[in-house]
């Protein structure tokens, strides 16, 4: 190996790369016709799994295409096509289909399996550069990923081929996505420990606070009762309910301070008469991530939460929000 250069134009060579990378994309979106229809025709009838499956970067660029099919509503999982020799292929039943990725279509690995694709009539697709492969003649759709030139100034590495072949699996994920009409409540199912799923999963009634958690008192109460249900509580308010269980207002720590400043004995003070009418609430069914827009966009820090009736049945506040991972 020669002496590297340290001078050398490393944004000249990473915009070459892109171009390059970028014209093979073009090319492959104007080539795009009829096999690829037939592939995703197939692949939705598909009443198994996409069995995804090639060697090295081919199989690299497979694990990634066989996790977006599956976390876009398309079942399936990646074999390395080695080990399928060496009893992975048990993994194969015979509603499955297969998506065989190699830029030469002549990888061994892959062509030894073709006889036991066969044998048990599994649906075949192949996705490789080379027309008049094996692969690409005994498959039952072939897909073309041929590029003019790879990104590697030797041509030997694989970089725009694999770009290419990547790049049409996404292609492949989003045409059944949107032909499935996956949506987003779906995708969060395949989702639920990030962000997102949390979002489009959680809801008020899975974080409120229930039960003797939630602080009530009558309008009729006394000031000093509603101080005593707001210290045991903890929660910085109280919520206020007439006759028949339904709210009509609350009484925070703010209002406290406000009734503190313009009475001078506060003990008898009717709690009807010093309330907030009203109050800001929120329904159990309602998606955590409504709950958080409503609060930032009235710059409050909690939600009563209300049945059919408007009578109070949870409380839900800014730091459960947080707590859970939505905010």
């Amino acid at each position: 190996m020669t002496t590297p250069d340290i001078d050398h134009d490393f944004l000249a060579s990473a915009r070459r790369t892109l171009l390059l990378e970028q014209n093979a994309l073009r090319d492959l979106c104007e080539r795009l016709d009829a096999p690829f229809t037939h592939a995703c025709q197939h692949m939705l009838a598909c009443r198994g799994r996409v069995v995804v499956t090639g060697v090295g970067k081919s199989g690299h660029v497979g694990r990634k295409i066989a996790a977006t099919l599956a976390s876009t509503g398309t079942p399936s999982f990646f074999v390395h096509a080695g080990e399928a020799s060496h009893g992975d292929l048990g993994m194969l039943v015979r509603d499955d289909l297969v998506l065989a990725l190699s830029n030469s279509g002549e990888t061994a690995e892959l062509t030894a399996l073709l006889p036991l694709f066969k044998r048990l009539g599994t649906t075949m697709i192949a996705m490789t550069g080379n027309t008049s492969s094996s692969l690409a003649r005994h498959a039952d759709v072939h897909l073309d990923v041929s590029v003019a030139q790879e990104a590697c100034p030797l041509n030997l590495a694989p970089t725009s081929s694999t770009t290419a072949a990547l790049a049409l699996g996404d292609a492949l994920a989003i045409a059944l996505l949107e032909a499935r009409r996956f949506s987003p409540e779906d995708f969060a199912l395949s989702h639920p420990g990030g962000t997102l799923g949390k979002r489009l999963l959680l809801r008020v009634e899975d974080l409120m606070h229930t039960g003797d958690e939630l602080p009530v008192i009558r309008q009729d109460a006394r000031l000093s009762e509603a101080l005593v249900e707001m210290t045991r509580k903890g929660h910085g308010f109280t919520c206020i309910t007439d006759n028949t269980g339904r709210l009509v207002g609350i009484y925070t720590d703010g209002d406290l301070r406000r009734t503190i400043d313009r009475h001078g004995d506060v003990r008898q003070l009717i709690i009807w008469d010093i309330m907030t009418p009203g109050g800001r609430t929120i329904g159990a069914q309602t998606l955590a991530a409504e709950a958080v827009r409503v609060m930032e966009d009235h710059r409050i820090t909690a939600l009563v939460v209300v049945d059919d009736r408007h009578r109070p049945i949870g409380l839900l506040k800014m730091h459960d929000l947080l707590r859970s991972g939505i905010v």
